[in-house]
């Protein structure tokens, strides 16, 4: 399996996960106050891995260019749509409310086809429609043995905050090549810091120590970890193939919720969208996208090893192994392989 699909997976079982956790703990603090807090998690523990890790290589530093594609994720991903969820947390069950975020994946694949003209074969908009089908079924009246009507409030909360983390995803695409860690890290910090003030500001207080705590790790693990892997994954299989194996995590959100306090046992057609997402997640993995491309100049750098799209010179670097990281300069290059659209396949398509 691709390295790029697997952090996709990976990334969408923890930001599903988080999302019924989440709900249990909106009754013990204000919603901004909730959201602060997981992306203030997410920061500080990422801020504390990039101090301690190994320095095997060095990290891609983010362009001066890239900067307000990062501001603007951080205040859609991480300021407002965080407090959109929460709120609707308050009104929603874990499991409806797992099962609405579906619309993201939908949202972040029109923005990216519509907006950054990213191309998308059949199989990748089957395999979407099919996981979709699948969440509409889970959310349908009494369909899981959920409620019969979710109220409108919180429906349209979650809405926001799906529209907000699509914007999010296509705007973080943009600077994918940068140190992911720095990208979580950095959205986390300002984020979580404007909301937890902004909470403070309005009256709210700090929790108890221990649940505290517990706030800041599901922040570290549903949100930081969670982004760190997606950034990766978008920068190997783009924005909208990268949101339809994200599209998982309400799947799991759900099954998760169904045995957490509170939540009904599952119905009929509970199986019958697993299945849908099954096999929307099979049309994704079985993706053949092959075509003879040409390849512009290009100068630009990251960490790489020396393949068919790395022909290039230079003097020995460190202790010569591979992957190493520098500045290069990619010539123009015509052949045919298969490809996702990564940071060497950003070409358009005819039609």
């Amino acid at each position: 399996m691709h390295p790029g699909v697997i952090n996709a997976l990976l990334a969408a079982l923890l930001f599903g996960a988080s999302t019924p956790l989440a709900r249990l703990l909106v009754g013990e603090m204000p919603p901004v106050l909730l959201a602060g807090l997981l992306y203030l998690g997410s920061g500080v523990g990422l801020g504390l891995v990039r101090l301690f890790r190994r320095r095997r290589q060095p990290q891609v530093a983010l362009a001066r260019a890239d900067w307000p594609w990062l501001l603007g994720a951080i205040l859609f991903g991480g300021v407002l749509g965080p407090v959109a969820l929460m709120v609707g947390l308050t009104q929603l069950g874990g499991a409806t409310a797992s099962l609405l975020l579906n619309l993201e994946a939908v949202l972040t694949a029109l923005i990216a086809w519509g907006v950054f003209r990213e191309n998308a074969d059949r199989r990748v908009v089957l395999g979407m429609a099919a996981i979709v089908l699948g969440g509409v079924l889970l959310a349908w009246p009494n369909g899981a043995g959920g409620p019969a009507v979710a109220p409108t409030g919180g429906v349209l909360a979650v809405a926001l905050a799906c529209l907000c983390w699509a914007i999010d995803n296509n705007l973080t695409r943009k600077a994918s090549a940068a140190d992911a860690l720095f990208i979580a890290s950095t959205k986390g910090l300002v984020a979580g810091s404007v909301n937890t003030l902004l909470a403070l500001t309005l009256g709210a207080a700090l929790p108890a120590m221990g649940l505290f705590g517990l706030t800041l790790l599901l922040g570290l693990l549903g949100y930081g970890l969670s982004l760190v892997l997606f950034v990766l994954a978008l920068r190997s299989l783009g924005t909208a193939r990268t949101g339809a194996y994200f599209s998982t995590a309400p799947f799991a959100g759900a099954a998760l919720a169904l045995v957490l306090p509170g939540e009904t046992v599952v119905g009929p057609l509970f199986w019958i969208a697993a299945a849908l997402m099954a096999l929307g997640v099979w049309l994704h993995l079985s993706e053949h996208h092959e075509h003879e491309h040409t390849h512009e100049v290009l100068e630009h750098a990251h960490a790489h090893v020396h393949d068919e799209h790395h022909q290039h010179a230079h003097e020995a670097l460190g202790d010569g192994r591979e992957p190493h990281l520098h500045l290069h300069r990619h010539e123009v290059l015509t052949h045919k392989h298969p490809h996702y659209p990564d940071l060497h396949h950003r070409h358009g398509h005819g039609h």
